[in-house]
This record gives C-alpha cells, sequence and structure tokens, in this order.
C-alpha cells in the first residue's frame, strides 16, 4: 500500500505535531506500507523541494509570497492553491493508493480535490479543530461570523472525505454530533514509543548548580511551549501558596512561547523572580536532563472547547519516563490520566486546587513508587503506538480495495 501524507509541517521542526506524525510513520511502514510525505507552505526554515531528515524524506511545497497574504481569507485561499498544485505534482510522481491528509483543514481540501480529479481515495485526520485553534491564538472570537464559517468548512470537509480519524474520543464525539456517520469516524489515539524514553535518573549536579537549585530542595516545573490554554499563569498563581507550605521549593519553566513576556511579569509582580526560573528553551537532546531536576511536573491547562477535547502527548510522555505529575481535570487530560493512580487531578481555573494536589505528591513521597510504576505501565500496555496504528488498517484496506485503480 502507498499512502501519501499531507502535514502542515514536519521534522526537522520539533513540536507535539511532528513527534506524533514520525511515529505513525515508523509503525506503518513497520506494517509493510510505503509512505511518502508532503508539507503545506506553512513550513519553516530554508525550503527545498524535496528535504531528509531523521530517516524520511520530505516534498517540500516551497511558500510563494503573494499581495494576498495582507488579508486572512485571501492568504489562506493562496496557500491551498500552492499546496494543491504541489499535491498534483508528488501524486503523478509517487502514484499513491491513498492520500491521507493531517489537520488542519487547509491540507485536505486541496488533498480532496486531486483526490476526485485522480480517482484516490482521501481520508483525514483531525488533531483539533482548526476554529478552536484559531480562538486559543487570538485571530478568531468563538461565535463569530470567522469561527462559524470555519465550522462549516471543517464540516464540509469531513463529510467529504472516505474516512475520517482523529486523537481522541472527546473530538470523535464532536465530530458525529456534526452529523457524520460514527462508522466513518475512527481514532487513532495519542501514544508514545516506550522504547525511546528512559526512566527518571537522578538529577544532575552540575546542572542544579548552574540553575541555582538547592539539592534536597522540591522543584515543581513544565517543559514546553508557553502557549495561553496550558495554563502557565495559574501554576505562577499558585506559587505564594505553594511557598507557604514549602519555603525551599522552587518552579522551573523549560521552554518559550507567546506567554513568555507575560509569565516572567506576572512572577516579577508576584515578587516571586528569584523563585520562579526560567530557562528558556533548551536543546531537544538535553531535555531529559532538566526534566530529572523536577519533582513534580505540572499541566494546568485551562478549560476551554480545545483542550476539554483534544488529548495532549506530554502527561504519556511523563508516564513513560515514570515520572510524578499533577494536571487540571480538563476532558483532553482525563481521557488519559487515571487519577491518583497514573496522576494526580485536579479542578481546572483553580489555584489553591494545583497548590493541594502538588502539596499532596510532595508530603506523600511513600506513594511514589506506585505512582511512577503505574504510568509506565499504563503506556507500555494500552498507550503504544503500536496499539493506535493498527486502527489504520481496516478503513486504509477497505479504501484502497475499493479505490484500486
Amino acid at each position: 500500500m502507498r499512502i501519501l501524507h499531507i502535514f502542515d509541517h514536519s521534522l526537522p521542526l520539533h513540536s507535539g505535531y511532528t513527534f506524533r506524525s514520525a511515529a505513525l510513520l515508523r509503525e506503518q511502514r513497520a506494517l509493510g506500507w510505503e509512505t511518502f510525505h508532503l508539507t503545506s507552505p506553512k513550513q519553516e526554515g530554508d525550503v527545498h523541494a524535496v528535504e531528509e531528515s531523521e530517516g524520511f524524506s520530505f516534498f517540500r511545497t516551497p511558500p510563494q509570497p503573494s499581495v494576498l497574504d495582507r488579508f486572512p481569507v485571501a492568504r489562506e485561499w493562496a496557500l491551498m492553491r500552492q499546496l494543491e498544485t504541489r499535491i498534483d505534482q508528488v501524486v503523478q510522481e509517487v502514484q499513491p493508493d491513498l492520500i491521507h491528509a493531517h489537520s488542519p483543514v487547509l491540507n485536505v481540501l486541496p488533498a480532496l480535490k486531486v483526490g476526485r480529479r485522480r480517482g484516490i481515495p482521501v481520508t483525514y485526520e483531525i488533531r483539533a479543530f482548526w476554529e478552536d485553534a484559531s480562538v486559543d491564538h487570538g485571530t478568531t472570537r468563538e461565535g463569530s461570523l470567522r469561527y462559524r464559517l470555519t465550522r462549516a468548512l471543517e464540516t464540509r470537509a469531513v463529510r467529504q472525505a472516505d474516512h475520517v480519524f482523529t486523537i481522541c474520543e472527546g473530538l470523535r464525539a464532536d465530530i458525529v454530533a456534526r452529523g457524520i456517520p460514527s462508522a466513518k469516524v475512527g481514532v487513532v489515539p495519542n501514544a508514545v514509543d516506550v522504547d525511546s524514553f528512559q526512566l527518571s535518573s537522578p538529577p544532575d549536579a552540575a546542572l542544579q548548580q548552574r540553575l541555582g537549585l538547592v539539592p534536597g530542595a522540591p522543584v515543581v516545573g513544565f517543559i514546553g511551549s508557553f502557549y495561553a490554554y496550558e495554563g502557565l499563569d495559574l501554576l505562577v498563581a499558585a506559587m505564594p501558596r505553594l511557598l507557604e507550605k514549602e519555603p525551599a521549593l522552587r518552579m522551573l519553566l523549560v521552554g518559550g512561547g507567546p506567554q513568555d513576556d507575560n509569565l516572567r511579569a506576572q512572577a516579577a509582580q508576584l515578587g516571586l523572580a528569584d523563585r520562579i526560573l526560567f530557562t528558556g528553551r533548551v536543546p531537544h537532546k538535553d531535555v531529559s536532563r532538566y526534566y530529572d531536576l523536577i519533582d513534580v511536573l505540572v499541566y494546568p491547562r485551562h478549560s476551554m472547547r480545545l483542550t476539554e477535547l483534544v488529548t495532549p502527548l506530554k502527561p504519556l510522555e511523563a508516564m513513560a519516563q515514570g515520572r510524578l505529575f499533577v494536571a487540571s481535570d480538563v476532558g483532553g487530560h482525563k481521557e488519559l490520566v487515571e487519577h491518583d493512580r497514573t496522576g494526580v487531578l485536579f479542578k481546572a481555573d483553580d489555584a489553591d486546587a494545583l497548590a493541594g494536589a502538588v502539596l499532596g505528591l510532595l508530603q506523600q513521597r511513600e506513594r511514589w513508587p506506585a505512582f511512577k510504576a503505574a504510568g509506565r505501565r499504563h503506556v507500555e500496555q494500552v498507550r503504544n503506538w503500536r496499539n493506535s496504528v493498527a486502527n489504520y488498517k481496516e478503513p486504509f484496506e477497505r479504501l484502497t480495495r475499493k479505490g484500486s485503480r
């Protein structure tokens, strides 16, 4: 089976999106399928027609600047036209049996046009709804005309696709509620490659010293991108309550993003600039060293449509490494975490509840081995990529038999 994947962006860029993509491709190849890969004009960096990265060859769609780029709707229309032309070129070259477009919707609409012209089945994988992502990035207001139009475009795409996949039950329920037959919507859950994660190690003494951390003093933290929906403002707001019970505690925030300046200003306003350490972005190869410094990871996502529907990768990665974490009880977390067994859930958007969950873990160190073992066992037995990718098999084989040319 020859599958052409259409991605928004890919390796060598590092993001949850690209890590999921690479894991899916590895497991599909393990099934004996041939995979080909094309990215949209939104791929960042020095874009060439074809690029090799980590064992994969990616066809690129070099962006073509236009005067339309200044106008929101016209800009998206131009991107889709560029991508449609590139998909057509790649289809002629690789002759796929199936086109599999990954969100956002800007990728699947051009794929559907090419698929119809050439008689190739097209499937669509939704990792998040475009309209909800736009709300968090501040480009759209929920309920606005643009939001409703974007939602209608998404619904149109899932109706036209030959099959739809998504990453969790929350998104699947939303798609079915739009009138899409449930048999047409499958779930390929987020998972981890357990073998690629090492169990946590003792803290690196040199790194501790460089950051000004005191050996033995408790550390809470977050490692990742600083987006508004991640709720890091709630974590910073909880720090005074944490210090009341654990005066030696420090907070480590590793990464960066749109909320970086706001979070630093919030820490300074609370008089906690010396208690909350911002490292900035760190090389991917060094991330595990920073994880090893943190006793309790915190995933404080705010409650909103995006976080209630979409499951993240971070809690699963924490389980794979045998790490302790607390997470807000948004729908995306509840679908992944068994409360008080693989992790601890707290009431979303409640700084007191966050502080209570963290302090509860810090004060019950005798339970840490059981938490760590349960999390690791869960990803080994359930949330692994082999189990997830098996969900493609029946729809892909059915569609390629039906669409055989």
